[in-house]
């Protein structure tokens, strides 16, 4: 108990200090109970005492049915502890730093020694094609000119007239070169689509569970996003807005895995037309598909100039090579070079051709083909061990495609989603609920996103039973 109350009050203090050091203005909201207690490890009841102290103390102010917000007339100047010097320092911030700032912290890196840690987008060292990796590093440097100099900003024009034909052989995709942009990847495509299409105050329909570090990009924009609901088809394009921007995964819905119906899709596309809108389409795993070809994206649809399509080797290669692509409407296409030349001048011109060799030789492919297979095994052995471990007590979702899976828990109790995270750590064993992933509102059930494409066959098993142990422990 007394534990929980010294916890309680860290969070009062760390949210009252943002507040009045003017991190946190009038009327930001503040994370849901469930995910700030998933986020510091405590029960939601240790969270929601917090918040009762805060909108007691006038900190806080609270509407049926929402979040809290930080409540009117509170913000920089307000008398507190926090220096006088730090204050200025931090109201110094523009707006776009000031959003920024009153966002959620980004999930923490995954940690080594557990037995096993389900984190998603974590992918096995063991999968690198190394050898070919360093036979293609090896042939780009002894190109001494072609990366020692700065670089065309729209990226190494021999990777976008390679990536052109992988994307028509692997994705049925096309396009010219001049169409793509490499970027560091998927994170900045998707902060250059929202820069540039997208003012402050503008709508963004996303996905609702959707990926949070794109929410955040629009949040930080001060785009107002409007979560949309997904079903087992995906975006339920009956409920879009009045929207300037649309972010979907149509291939593979992250993190509940339905595929976007062709039915839907016509409709994203019609919606775009109407309201004058462009759809960022995040690709993020297609390559991924283990009893179906590939889902053809939504860009080979578009005849109007309204898709945007993102890519990255980050599921394929490693998400520490920092490269993706985008592939603009032409009319799109100049402005965008400049904003990349602008953001970071152009991507690491290494890195560029050495991806480059690998898809002309083949060996990106062929690497591709091996990765599907060994991750194919890995999502077969987490399918068997949830099976046997957890059997009628655990729905898994998405399990066709990608490198993860949704398990919904049917004997643990929402309130109980911190405990159980805290104590499968202690145990060894890294879970992640998909709490965090909803905008608006909670699922009402605990669920866990596991990936498998960072873990062991033996270690899947191994981790799948303790987190059976534990569990059983919370029941």
């Amino acid at each position: 108990m007394g534990e929980a109350a010294g916890i309680g009050q860290r969070i009062v203090a760390s949210i009252r200090q943002r507040i009045e050091s003017g991190l946190d203005g009038p009327g930001a909201r503040l994370p849901s109970t469930r995910a700030l207690a998933a986020e510091w490890g405590v029960s939601r009841t240790t969270v929601t005492a917090a918040y009762e102290q805060l909108i007691a103390e006038g900190y806080l102010e609270v509407r049926q049915g929402t979040r809290a917000r930080v409540a009117a007339g509170l913000g920089r100047g307000t008398a507190g502890a926090v220096p006088e010097a730090t204050r200025d320092a931090k109201g110094r911030l523009s707006a776009f730093g000031r959003r920024l700032a009153a966002l959620p912290p980004a999930p923490a890196p995954g940690m080594d020694g557990l037995v096993a840690d389900f984190r998603y987008g974590e992918l096995s060292a063991r999968d690198f094609p190394l050898r070919a990796w360093r036979k293609a590093v090896t042939a780009a440097l002894l190109r001494p000119p072609a990366i020692l100099r700065y670089g065309d900003p729209a990226g190494s024009p021999r990777l976008r007239q390679a990536l052109q034909g992988y994307l028509w052989r692997a994705r049925g995709l096309r396009c010219t070169p001049s169409q793509i942009i490499i970027v560091n990847g998927s994170q900045q495509g998707i902060d250059l689509c929202a820069r540039l299409l997208a003012d402050p105050a503008d709508g963004v329909a996303m996905e609702e569970p959707g990926y949070a570090l794109a929410r955040q990009v629009f949040e930080a924009l001060g785009a107002r996003v409007i979560p949309v609901p997904v079903d087992a088809e995906g975006l339920r394009t009956t409920d879009l807005p009045q929207a300037r921007l649309a972010y979907a995964t149509p291939s593979h819905q992250y993190p509940l895995g339905g595929v976007l119906s062709a039915a839907r899709r016509r409709e994203l596309l019609a919606w775009a037309g109407r309201c004058g809108a462009h759809v960022i389409e995040d690709d993020y795993d297609s390559e991924y598909r283990y009893d179906i070809a590939p889902v053809p994206p939504l860009q080979v649809m578009d005849e109007e100039g309204r898709v945007l399509y993102l890519g990255t080797v980050s599921k394929t290669l490693s998400p520490t090579l920092r490269l993706g692509w985008l592939v603009v409407p032409p009319a799109l296409a100049e402005t965008f070079v400049r904003a990349k030349q602008l953001a970071d001048r152009h991507a690491p011109g290494l890195e560029q051709e050495a991806l480059a060799t690998l898809i002309e030789s083949g060996a990106h492919e062929r690497h591709i083909r091996r990765a599907r297979r060994l991750n194919g095994e890995r999502r077969s052995a987490l399918l068997a061990a949830l099976a046997t471990h957890l059997g009628d007590a655990a729905v898994v979702e998405g399990a066709a495609a990608g490198l993860h899976v949704v398990v919904w828990l049917l004997d643990v109790r929402p309130e109980q989603e911190a405990v159980l995270v805290k104590a499968a750590r202690a145990a060894g064993v890294g879970v992640h609920p998909v709490t965090p992933l909803h905008a608006e509102g909670v699922p009402g059930r605990v669920g866990l996103v596991m990936g498998y494409a960072g873990v062991e066959v033996a270690a899947i098993e191994r981790g799948v039973a303790v987190l059976a142990g534990v569990l059983r422990g919370l029941r």
